[in-house]
Parts: structure tokens; C-alpha cells; sequence
């Protein structure tokens, strides 16, 4: 074994080991921080692999975007912080009917596919993943841009209710109540 092979092996067992922790945690705010470990992980399997450029925008856009995000919701939303109770369900049998599902697929797949020889991967460069992103596949680009902004708008519209909605004309105040007048006997 290479040292490449050990690193790679390491790196995939703190994936997975880490990824188990963020879905059986019972801390949301722990679960976040196992996501961070998990997805780093990755992001050292593709420096491994030689897609250097793909590791990078790993780290800046999943560790540094998307779960400082999820953290941010998870603390300014009324989340529960420690333990929570929805989490205290039994999930073993579900988990391992899961677990026997994706085998048996992963199986089928390897078995079905096996006959087939892929070309050797070419490098991971910033320049070769440019030409790919605005060469051959421009139009999907495009198409998840709007696709993205669109969202964006979505949930700036559904977020905010004085958006698009009309003003109600205010109603008149009240006129302040007058005391009845009582007769002095």
C-alpha cells in the first residue's frame, strides 16, 4: 500500500465515521460541527486525488459557507441546543433496513457495471474545470444560475409578508367614548 492508499483510507473511514455522528447525534449544534469534520474530510480526499481546485472550492463553499449557515439558523432559530426529545426515537431497525438497501444496491450497481472500463481522470485544474464549466457545459451553468436566483427571490418574497401584498387602507381611529351622563338627584 501507498502512502496515497493509506490517506485515502483514513480520510474515507473520518468521513464516514464522522457523517454517522451528524445523523445519530442528539445535539444540533454538535451534529453541525461533525458535518464540518465530515466534509473536510472530503475535501482531503479530493487533495488526495490530485483535484486540488475542487478540494479548495469544498472548503470555501461547504465548511465555509453552507455550515456556518446552518449553524447560524440552528442558534438564531428557538432550536434546541442540547439534547432534543424528537431525537430520542429508536432508529436501529430503520438503520439497518437502510444499511441492507443501499448493500444491495451498491452490489447490483458494482455487478451490473463491472464490464465497464473508464478513461483515466484528467487533473483537476482550474483551467481544465473552466473550460469544461464554460465550454461543454454552459447551458446547465446558465440554467442553475436562474435557477438559483429564482429560489433566492422565492424565499426573499416568502420571508417577507409586505412584499406583494397590498396596503389596507388604515382604518378611521375610534372616537373616544364619552361617559353616559348621569342625572344628580
Amino acid at each position: 500500500m501507498t502512502v496515497s492508499d493509506v490517506l485515502l483510507l483514513a480520510l474515507g473511514a473520518l468521513a464516514v465515521g464522522s457523517g454517522t455522528l451528524v445523523v445519530t447525534s442528539k445535539h444540533l449544534v454538535r451534529a453541525g460541527l461533525y458535518l464540518v469534520v465530515s466534509l473536510g474530510a472530503i475535501a482531503g480526499l479530493y487533495l488526495v486525488l490530485g483535484a486540488e481546485l475542487v478540494a479548495w472550492v469544498q472548503v470555501l463553499v461547504y465548511v465555509g459557507a453552507v455550515v456556518v449557515l446552518l449553524l447560524f439558523a440552528v442558534m438564531l432559530t428557538r432550536a434546541p441546543i442540547g439534547p432534543s426529545a424528537d431525537l430520542d426515537r429508536p432508529v436501529f431497525p430503520a438503520a439497518l433496513i437502510g444499511g441492507g438497501v443501499g448493500l444491495g444496491l451498491a452490489g447490483l450497481f458494482a455487478d451490473a457495471f463491472h464490464w465497464v472500463r473508464y478513461p483515466e481522470p484528467e487533473p483537476g485544474t482550474a483551467e481544465r474545470v473552466g473550460e469544461q464549466i464554460f465550454g461543454a457545459w454552459v447551458l446547465p451553468f446558465e440554467v442553475l444560475s436562474i435557477l438559483l436566483l429564482s429560489a433566492l427571490v422565492g424565499a426573499i418574497v416568502l420571508s417577507r409578508p409586505d412584499i406583494g401584498a397590498r396596503q389596507a387602507e388604515p382604518e378611521p381611529e375610534p372616537e373616544p367614548a364619552t361617559e353616559p351622563e348621569t342625572e344628580d338627584a
